[in-house]
């Protein structure tokens, strides 16, 4: 585990999965092998749809090209909601992703934790706890407890999950990984991700509350994106210069500190080659010696 490194992979395909030829999901390992990475994330945001035997498919074409899936849960998941059956219906969406998961050979299932609606963000995330307690519960009674569940920070002020939320979500289980999302964070907290040093802190946060091997080798989600006054607005690319935050301090500081997290990609449309250009960026740290 000492020597582990990152991976590198985007969430979803490119534009320039169809413009090189590429047709079905079974060519999503070529492709990603193709473009120097070996993570992908596949997308479940509005249903587990993708067939079993299919994903095996997958999962064995990826072995061989040394590639590992996540699967993002779908995004009608709300931990928090005031109404009972969402709560009961985000747990059978873990379970379905797990299914899937297990199928593509992966074991990490991220997921949006919900939203404050109109209760207080302290009632919103005891409802998210005692949620996830049972959702938890259920994967290890259906046989998923090799599945390793990862919460999402979250874009939008008005939503659940503030980097201590996520934190706190974590708490109840040690198989529960924090996944990070740093354009999230930057959007919610309006700009606040402007240096190294705030990259730093939310590092440190993480290791401070975790105090376990989960803050080096959690999940990663980077993207510039715009804001507004209520957070996250929308996705653009790595050439999108004018939105944040900026990539390179946070991968000096993952070659710094010798981290190892799975770091994908959610740029809008060249998620690929943004993801290929983070891991670019963190070999020439590395290198340095930063």
């Amino acid at each position: 585990m000492k020597d582990a490194a990152p991976r590198f992979g985007p969430a979803g395909i490119s534009d320039s999965f169809a413009a090189q030829g590429y047709k079905t999901s079974l060519d999503i390992p070529a492709y990603t092998a193709g473009m120097g990475l070996d993570a992908f994330e596949y997308q479940c945001g509005h249903g587990v749809r993708l067939a079993e035997g299919k994903a095996r498919q997958m999962a064995a074409l990826a072995a061989e090209k040394g590639i590992v899936f996540s699967v993002h849960a779908p995004y009608y998941i709300s931990m928090s909601s005031l109404d009972e059956e969402k709560r009961l219906g985000s747990i059978r969406y873990l379970l379905q992703s797990a299914q899937l998961c297990r199928a593509l050979g992966g074991r990490r299932i991220i997921f949006h934790p919900g939203s404050c609606g109109k209760q207080s963000r302290a009632a919103a995330l005891d409802k998210a706890l005692d949620t996830l307690r049972r959702g938890v519960e259920a994967l290890d009674e259906a046989g998923y407890g090799d599945m390793t569940l990862c919460p999402e920070t979250l874009g939008k002020i008005g939503q659940l999950g503030d980097l201590e939320e996520v934190l706190a979500l974590c708490g109840v289980d040690r198989r529960i990984v924090p996944c990070i999302d740093f354009g999230h964070l930057n959007a919610r907290t309006l700009g606040g991700i402007r240096s190294r040093a705030d990259y730093a802190a939310i590092l440190d946060r993480m290791g401070e509350a975790l105090g376990d091997d989960r803050a080096r080798t959690f999940h990663v989600h980077f993207s510039r994106i715009e804001f507004s006054a209520g957070g996250e607005k929308r996705h653009w690319t790595f050439a999108d210069t004018q939105y944040g935050p900026e990539p390179d301090p946070l991968m000096e500081l993952l070659a710094e500190r010798r981290l190892a997290p799975v770091v994908i990609c959610e740029s809008a449309g060249t998620q690929a080659e943004d993801a290929r250009t983070l891991g670019q960026i963190y070999r020439r740290a590395l290198q340095k010696g930063v």
